[in-house]
C-alpha cells in the first residue's frame, strides 16, 4: 500500500505517522501542497524534534526569521522557545518533510501567536485549550 493513500488533508497539509508508541523516538512524514500557508507557529515543552527535508524547498520560520530549506537539509528543533517554528510551502511544487520526535509523554505544545496550548498525556491524543480560559488552582 502507498502511504500517501491515507494522508489526511488539513487544508493543503497532511501527515502520515510512521511510528509512535508512547514515549521514545517517533516520526511522521508531512506533505505540503504548493502554496500551502504556514503550519501554526509553535514549540514543545517536552519533546525535541528534528526536521529533514525529503522533497522540495519548504520555508522554515523560527524566532530569528525565515529561510528556505533545501532537499536533504536537517534542522534540529530543541524543546522550549528556542525550537519554535512554523513550516510553509510558498513554492509551486509539493514539499515533503520527515519530522522526528523524542515523543515526551506527557508533553505540552505552546502556540504563542494564537494563545493556545496543546497537551498530550496518553501518547496518542492531543487536547487543545486557550490560555485565556485558565482557572485559579483553588476550587
Amino acid at each position: 500500500m502507498n502511504i500517501w493513500d491515507e494522508v489526511p488533508d488539513w487544508g493543503g497539509a497532511g501527515a502520515r505517522r510512521l511510528v509512535r508508541s508512547g514515549p521514545g523516538l517517533g516520526g511522521s512524514i508531512w506533505e505540503f501542497q504548493p502554496g500551502q500557508p504556514e503550519y501554526v507557529y509553535h514549540f514543545h515543552h517536552g519533546s525535541d524534534e528534528m526536521l529533514i527535508v525529503l522533497r522540495g524547498q519548504p520555508t522554515l520560520r523560527t524566532k530569528t526569521g525565515e529561510r528556505q530549506l533545501r532537499e536533504g537539509e536537517v534542522v534540529p528543533l530543541p524543546r522550549g522557545p528556542e525550537g519554535a517554528r512554523a513550516v510553509s510551502n510558498p513554492t509551486d511544487s509539493v514539499v515533503r518533510i520527515l519530522m522526528l520526535s523524542s515523543n515526551a509523554d506527557p508533553d505540552v505544545a505552546e502556540y504563542p501567536e494564537t494563545g493556545k496550548i496543546g497537551i498530550i498525556t496518553d501518547g496518542k491524543t492531543w487536547e487543545f485549550f486557550r490560555r485565556a480560559d485558565s482557572a485559579d488552582h483553588a476550587l
